[in-house]
């Protein structure tokens, strides 16, 4: 269950996921003003000096409005952990979201500063760990998630969590609409996560292009591959072809290396003109939500367009 003072807060239950190289300020502020929890990869900033511009501006901007939610990457090779955590402590946000890899490490200093913390979970095995390491809620990545992704049906993977833990549960994977956030409420979470949609915002970071192949793609245009990341992932075959590559033909990479995605001069080398083509940049992410994407609107349009779905399974249900 949520807490009070923030459920009253939210317009809908629903959680503005955090995309890399997506997420911006832009999108979380316009997200939280728009009565839904806006969130971000602290990866996102390039210097540990942008990450606490961001908090800062962030932080004033949404005072009052539905919480602001920074997403910690803990996995081992992230050599930013500590240095990001220390940033996010001293913005105190409500709450943090980890992924890829154990809260555990980073959950003590959270919470003594009073974060509720939500760990991405993909298997039941790994939200028991996460249950144990003292988190206050679930993220499921199931299999319609964009980006990393699970493999678990969702309603089967809600029932068996909800067995064993009381606290937050939030579903991700094919939010397309409000009515699908309702289901996800209705079978027992407290949250959704919305990631698809959102990149498809005019606040969005992504690329115009990259806004337009979400418009024109298919469910069938989404490709799960661990190609591009170490990780089980979901990808657009148009951008997968786009960069010179056989989306039914890609090697494995091998091993996750976070320090490699996120190294601010490799991604400066990366940006400059004629580089050759890399994942996230140029080889994009989508749910199995992209066949809802039908344009390209605010957020604020997006959430006033979610609400009203979501208003209108309510009426059917009472």
């Amino acid at each position: 269950m949520l807490p009070a003072s923030l459920e009253s807060r939210l317009r809908l239950p629903l959680i503005a996921a955090p995309m890399f190289l997506v997420s911006g300020p832009a999108l979380v502020v316009a997200a939280c003003r728009a009565g839904v929890i806006g969130s971000f990869p602290t990866a996102n900033c390039r210097t540990i000096a942008e990450l606490d511009a961001w908090l800062a501006e962030i932080k004033a901007a949404t005072a009052g409005a539905a919480p602001f939610c920074p997403n910690l990457i803990v996995h081992r090779s992230n050599p930013r952990v500590a240095d990001d955590l220390a940033a996010v402590l001293r913005a105190r946000p409500e709450m943090v979201i980890t992924s890829v890899g154990s809260p555990e490490p980073v959950i003590k200093p959270l919470k003594d500063a009073g974060c509720l913390v939500l760990a991405d979970v993909a298997s039941v095995r790994h939200a028991e760990k996460a249950v144990a390491a003292g988190v206050d809620g679930l993220v499921l990545l199931t299999a319609g998630a964009g980006g990393q992704t699970g493999w678990v049906n969702p309603f089967a993977f809600v029932r068996a969590v909800r067995r064993f833990w009381d606290g937050i549960v939030v579903m991700a994977g094919g939010m397309a609409d409000g009515q699908a956030v309702a289901a996800a409420e209705l079978l027992g979470c407290d949250l959704a996560y919305m990631g698809t949609k959102f990149i498809a915002t005019r606040e969005s970071l992504a690329k115009p292009a990259y806004k337009e192949m979400l418009v024109d793609a298919r469910l069938d245009d989404v490709k799960l591959t661990r190609a591009f990341t170490g990780l089980e992932t979901n990808m657009l075959r148009p951008s997968i072809e786009a960069a010179g590559l056989d989306p039914d033909n890609l090697p494995e990479r091998g091993a996750i290396d976070i320090a490699k995605d996120i190294n601010a001069a490799e991604r400066e080398r990366l940006d400059a003109p004629g580089s050759r083509a890399r994942r996230w940049k140029d080889i994009w992410s989508a749910g199995h939500s992209v066949s809802g994407v039908a344009d390209i609107p605010s957020v604020a349009e997006l959430v006033e367009r979610t609400a009203a779905e979501y208003a209108s399974v309510q009426v059917v249900k009472t």
